[in-house]
């Protein structure tokens, strides 16, 4: 078997990785020590993108140059900023966003992440209440406070030469509660999350396998997430492996991108690893009957051999070969989900089919704290998130909630502008009900979310949701509405919006039956929607969103044979935005609305939104990303007055 290449002196992955940890762990544990260790191995290739036909290769020696000459442009422009300023970083995932997250600690200064898919009032707190001095952005101005653009900030003739760096990274919650948090972790926090994700590896021989001696890890997952920075980059940038980026969100892109570049880790939500198993169904079932029932018992022996070594993985291998040349191709050897629920049939078919698809836990406040390495089905299949890392420790207390403490967690958290400091003995109440076995945890549900009726009767999403998987359901999502000044469980059914009066009644019937059976209680509410549960840019359930736009009147209930249609236009142009848009919603063109919202009424989701943007790119020509264009009709005036602009000035 080929050798893992970039190792140096080590003949396996094992020592490398030891004797790596080991140098960090006599070193001062601050970010110069972490930063030189990062970029110690300087021949190894560090990051990959697509350039048309060609493939971009930067070794760990050609950023850490650039970086530091980056850094001595960004000492410059801040040059009036105190040592210890907190600077945003307002930037999606690029090699770029690398240099500038480096260059800002090593100037002395403390970066704080900036999610780019909040609101601007979230945004706007999170600023104010991390006290932000100045702001690198991707091109967004944050006057009053000084903006320094990215791609401004150019390498200067000389690199950065006295490194003094900042002494915490911030990173703040992704804005699905009601309070807005920042945590901040410093270097030592990121040596013990270090130490889990070494024993991970010494652990899970899956994890460390390669592909042609390669190891190369997708950049999907946003840096600015608490998952996307510890465990994709500063996991696998420590061992000095490769980033491959992902130049856009299009399904199309990403499968591309991990075939032609030989991916062979993928981190992601759910939303990724749902939409591949919907749209593989969707691809056996417009087969015929014959071919999904084939494929359907194909799935069922896998299940059944899975527990059985060798005999197991050999079946999935050979039965579903096709399978995964139709999804991520065969560089594939790891995935690991995390940041919210996935559902168990998800779970199941990724792993059927000869992948490995695990489930981790982490939160903004603790970091990446446990993750699922059995390959057992009764633990692997049903959504536990394994046993807690080096250095964390995990209890239960008298209601069921998963209490977390370690070394590893955030040393301060900032709620709602209130700041405490953390000491590594105390407990954090994650307010996740959980529940153990043998030493495996499972999440169940947030404590928030489970709803007490009148009668006093708990209702659980992570019990009830999953139960309506079925034809035309794109999923269902338990709020508390609190209209007429009491709580009401209600249960959001979204489903597909272009349905007749039969198959809808039908439908509505079956809802209903499944709820009952499930013990939906009688004083609750089962509405069905065709709104998507999933809002432009949500990459996991908002409930408290969701709650408020039921109670607010701005969801839509389903109506038999709504169409949304509207003024059409009869040139080819629409005819050709309308095909593409219809395209990325897998819907006929008649049934496409041309003044409906692409996500609010036509249901799609933003992946199938990325999807269009390339289409629109590759084959009319004209950018329309990062405009608030929602219809088709929309759409057709901007590209249109777009071309004409470029006429004009040719």
């Amino acid at each position: 078997m080929k050798r893992m290449t970039g190792l140096g002196q080590y003949k396996s992955v094992d020592s490398f990785v030891k004797d790596k940890l080991a140098v960090f762990d006599v070193a001062n544990k601050d970010f110069a020590a972490l930063f030189e260790l990062m970029f110690r191995e300087k021949e190894n290739v560090m990051y990959e993108y697509s350039s048309g036909y060609r493939i971009i290769k930067k070794t760990y020696a050609e950023v850490y140059d650039e970086l530091l000459r980056r850094a001595e442009t960004l000492r410059l422009r801040l040059s009036d900023l105190p040592a210890g300023s907190v600077v945003g970083l307002y930037m999606d995932n690029s090699l770029l966003w690398i240099e500038l997250f480096w260059a800002i600690l090593l100037c002395g200064y403390e970066p704080l992440l900036l999610n780019l898919r909040v609101s601007d009032e979230l945004l706007a707190r999170a600023i104010a209440d991390g006290g932000v001095r100045a702001v690198v952005s991707d091109g967004r101005d944050f006057a009053p406070l000084p903006t320094l653009c990215a791609s401004e900030i150019a390498p200067a003739d000389a690199p950065l030469q006295r490194i003094t760096p900042g002494q915490f990274v911030w990173v703040m919650s992704s804005g699905t509660s009601m309070s807005l948090k920042l945590c901040a972790y410093g270097a030592e926090e990121f040596y013990y999350q270090i130490c889990g994700s070494m024993e991970i590896i010494r652990r899970c021989r899956a994890i460390k396998s390669h592909c042609d001696g390669e190891l190369k890890l997708l950049t999907f997952l946003p840096f600015y997430h608490v998952f996307g920075l510890i465990a994709v980059y500063i996991w696998f940038a420590f061992f000095s492996r490769t980033f491959v980026q992902l130049n856009d969100m299009a399904p199309r892109t990403i499968l591309n991108t991990v075939k032609r570049h030989k991916v062979t880790h993928i981190f992601a939500v759910p939303l990724l690893w749902q939409t591949a198993y919907e749209q593989t169904m969707k691809t056996v079932r417009g087969r015929g009957e014959k071919t999904m029932k084939k494929f359907r018992r194909g799935l069922a022996v896998a299940e059944a051999l899975h527990d059985v070594p060798f005999l197991g993985p050999l079946f999935s291998r050979v039965a579903f070969r096709e399978v995964r040349a139709g999804l991520f191709g065969k560089s594939i050897r790891f995935l690991i989900t995390g940041g919210s629920g996935i559902s168990r049939q998800t779970l199941a078919f990724f792993n059927a089919v000869g992948y490995r698809l695990a489930n981790g836990y982490g939160m903004t406040e603790i970091g990446i704290t446990s993750l699922e390495l059995s390959r057992r089905k009764k633990y692997l299949l049903e959504g536990y998130v394994g046993s807690p890392i080096t250095n964390v420790e995990y209890r239960l207390n008298e209601d069921g909630e998963l209490l977390v403490r370690g070394r590893a967690t955030a040393r301060i958290i900032v709620e709602n502008g209130v700041r405490s400091v953390r000491a590594q003995d105390d407990w954090y109440d994650t307010h996740d009900l959980a529940e153990e076995k043998d030493g495996h945890y499972r999440i169940l549900a947030r404590r928030d979310d489970v709803i007490v009726t009148t009668n006093g009767e708990n209702v659980n999403p992570f019990f009830l949701e999953p139960a309506f998987t079925m034809p035309h359901v794109r999923g269902a999502c338990l709020i508390r509405s609190r209209t007429d000044d009491r709580v009401t469980p209600v249960l959001l059914v979204s489903v597909e919006r272009f349905l007749g009066r039969e198959a809808l009644a039908v439908l509505r019937e079956r809802v209903d039956a499944v709820a009952v059976l499930h013990g939906f209680p009688h004083d609750g509410r089962i509405v069905l929607i065709t709104d998507p549960l999933l809002a432009e840019g949500e990459f996991k359930i908002n409930r408290r969103r969701l709650a408020d736009d039921y109670d607010s009147g701005r969801l839509h209930t389903a109506q038999a044979g709504n169409t949304g249609t509207g003024e059409t236009v009869d040139d080819p142009l629409f005819r050709e935005l309308r095909l593409l848009y219809a395209m990325a919603l897998e819907r006929d063109e008649q049934n496409v609305g041309t003044e409906t919202d692409f996500f609010l009424e036509e249901n799609g989701t933003s992946l199938a939104w990325f999807a269009l943007e390339a289409q629109i790119r590759d084959e009319i020509g004209v950018d329309v990303g990062g405009r608030n264009l929602r219809s088709l009709m929309q759409l057709y005036h901007f590209v249109k007055e777009e071309r004409n602009r470029v006429d004009t000035a040719v």
